[in-house]
């Protein structure tokens, strides 16, 4: 079990004890995530061995779960898999279960790549969150705010930008920047350290929504090479 080690000194980030504290807790003061750590008993790679070989994302649906033939501790499993989402639906939140055997990625030639390999930040146009679970498998990888920047705001990446708008840096232009969402993806600085979200740790992000008291929380699937197992990731 891969366990979350919290960067060192760094307060955006906050243990919760439980599913009611992870939803009522508001991000405000700076705090950006939180994190409720578990350790969940059950055999995560038991379901995404019976879900079998496969491209891409597959949605995993409550029947899909039910369905499978596991062994006991492959139920014990499942059963944590339908609690975290009762739990979420029941906050008027519509949670996907996926199995990922791989993501597409920006292949297109530019100055930043927009996929989810790239550090991002979430958004929104009105108030919300990312909750994010991985079960089995690479865990989603957090950079801190204080060592990150925006990829627009690198002065030879905003150069190239600029030529490609081919106008002015002015308001069209920064509108031109959110509709390719170039604005959110960020570069991580030298110093930079990367952490894991962990395994089965249930986390609830910030994400960028006009108003939002904090910044966003910077983050990114995992770069994995061949032979790395399927993620099982639930995200809202």
């Amino acid at each position: 079990m891969i366990s979350f080690k919290s960067p060192a000194n760094y307060p955006r980030i906050r243990r919760v004890n439980d599913f009611r504290e992870l939803v009522t807790t508001r991000f405000e003061n700076g705090v950006n995530a939180l994190c409720w750590e578990r350790q969940l008993e059950g055999d995560f790679g038991e379901i995404v061995e019976k879900l079998g070989a496969g491209e891409g994302i597959r949605i995993v649906d409550d029947s899909c779960l039910s369905s499978l033939p596991v062994s006991e501790a492959g139920r014990v499993a499942i059963e944590h898999l339908l609690a975290d989402q009762r739990r979420l639906r029941e906050h008027n939140l519509d949670p996907v279960l996926n199995c990922i055997h791989g993501y597409p990625e920006d292949d297109a030639a530019g100055p930043v790549a927009t996929d989810v390999f790239s550090f991002h930040a979430d958004s929104a146009t009105v108030e919300a969150d990312t909750w994010l679970c991985t079960y089995h498998g690479p865990a989603s990888e957090g950079l801190r705010n204080d060592e990150a920047q925006r990829r627009v705001d690198v002065p030879a990446t905003r150069k190239e930008l600029l030529k490609r708008f081919g106008g002015e840096d002015d308001e069209a232009f920064r509108a031109y920047l959110s509709e390719h969402c170039y604005d959110l993806h960020y570069a991580h600085l030298p110093s930079a350290r990367p952490f894991s979200f962990g395994r089965c740790n249930l986390w609830r992000i910030a994400v960028a929504w006009p108003g939002n008291p904090v910044p966003p929380c910077i983050h990114r699937a995992p770069i994995t090479g061949p032979g790395e197992p399927p993620r099982l990731l639930l995200i809202s």
